[in-house]
């Protein structure tokens, strides 16, 4: 039988849970491609170490060009993350005509477009199913099973920390802190998680779905994000009251000649599917004009989700069943723009006294916002109550505007929320 043989870059968590997966489901894979995965080579910092799969002594390398520039290696499984060294890696790789898997979504976000284009030069295949939602088929579905589809809106929880954080305050009680002790104590949060918490995780993975979904090339440049740091306990205590579950969204909507690009912490409808998905869990929402709605639902990350999203890649290239991205992807095809045009809820501290709400509600009608609903509060003490207003949809240059203005008035103590309100 004839033999693939794969060169891994990297030995940690994502290519543990691919090997272990080759070992146990060999049959099956066999069975499915005809073929015999061989682990040739896999890049390693220490040789020494004592790891948790089973590989001959041999098979450990500190030297990466001992694997690129390996004429019986087929296929280069990138799992170092990072974009350097990883980018100078899978260039050569490509250039040397081998097929490339990565999971690295900072790379693609980055530099996807030139490898792509590198690929499509060389006659191989770059693929990275797991660089988005870890054992989530999300790219594929996109690709392959949904391909005759135009898209017209993706919106997903596509970071598994900041959903579990965003879980344990709702259903738990935590402060914010409180819960981003607790994931870094289970392992979902890193020791410095400014990247999911600050939505740079996020904003990477949108920008790759978002990209293949329109045909367009997308730069994590052209989108707004806004990470989950300054939700409250108060925010969603209130969500909650007001029917809806807090989460850190990613989203992408066409319309026209236009796309606009977003992730932000949203109040999403307690009845709505995406507002069901906790802790590290994921869920990606598509309407697509034939398909209509559907959403994805699985495990974002992990050793064995993430690393079956890495093998099911390697399987699609053994099978010749993959698609040529780059032969499709446009540079500008479509307009981007940041309009915001949405509901938002505006929680204020403001000095409890006559006249207040309506010195607010007749600047916020100056700018032509208005008001869905007002909840007004007891005072939290020192002469001080909450006020909050969930307005219409409107764009959030106006409520910036206003909002300018309101941050003056004597009365107003803390603008302290400002959160986009989703109606799907």
């Amino acid at each position: 039988m004839k033999s693939i043989n794969l060169g891994i870059l990297g030995m940690g968590t994502v290519a543990s849970g691919l090997i272990s997966i080759i070992e146990f489901n060999n049959t099956k894979i066999v069975g499915n491609i005809d073929k015999q995965l061989v682990i040739s080579k896999v890049l390693v910092k220490d040789i020494s170490k004592k790891r948790s799969v089973n590989l001959p002594a041999d098979t450990y390398t500190t030297d990466a060009y001992e694997i690129i520039n390996n004429k019986d290696i087929q296929i280069i499984v990138e799992l170092i993350g990072g974009i350097n060294p990883a980018y100078e890696y899978i260039r050569n790789a490509l250039n040397n005509k081998k097929h490339v898997v990565t999971a690295n979504k900072a790379l693609l976000a980055t530099h996807g477009e030139e490898l792509e284009q590198l690929a499509h030069i060389n006659g191989v295949r770059l693929m990275y199913e797991a660089s988005v939602g870890g054992g989530i088929p999300i790219i594929n579905t996109i690709t392959e099973n949904l391909s005759a589809n135009e898209f017209e809106h993706i919106a997903g929880i596509i970071n598994g920390t900041t959903n579990y954080i965003l879980t344990q305050m709702t259903e738990n009680g935590l402060e914010y802190e409180q819960a981003v002790k607790e994931a870094q104590r289970l392992g979902f949060a890193e020791a410095d998680p400014s990247s999911d918490v600050d939505g740079d995780d996020a904003a990477y993975k949108i920008a790759i779905l978002s990209s293949i979904a329109f045909d367009q090339r997308i730069s994590v440049s052209d989108i707004p994000k806004e990470g989950i740091t300054k939700i409250s306990k108060e925010d969603i205590i209130y969500a909650k009251e007001l029917g809806y579950n807090i989460k850190l969204l990613a989203s992408a909507s066409k319309s026209n000649n236009e796309i606009e690009l977003r992730v932000h912490p949203a109040f999403v409808p307690s009845d709505h599917p995406l507002s069901t998905v906790k802790n590290e869990f994921n869920a990606v929402f598509l309407k697509g004009n034939a398909v209509g709605e559907i959403m994805l639902y699985g495990k974002g990350a992990g050793s064995l989700p993430t690393g079956s999203a890495v093998l099911n890649d390697i399987v699609s290239i053994v099978k010749n069943e993959s698609r040529k991205y780059a032969e499709s992807i446009n540079a500008d095809k479509y307009k981007i723009v940041n309009r915001a045009y949405k509901k938002y809820y505006i929680r204020f501290e403001v000095i409890d006294k006559p006249g207040v709400l309506a010195r607010i509600a007749s600047v916020f009608g100056k700018n032509n916002i208005s008001l869905d609903s007002v909840v007004q509060r007891q005072k939290n003490g020192n002469n001080t109550a909450p006020l909050v207003f969930i307005t219409h949809d409107i764009e959030r240059k106006n409520i910036d505007n206003a909002l300018k203005e309101i941050s003056n008035f004597d009365c107003v103590i803390q603008i302290a929320s400002i959160i986009v309100v989703e109606d799907f």
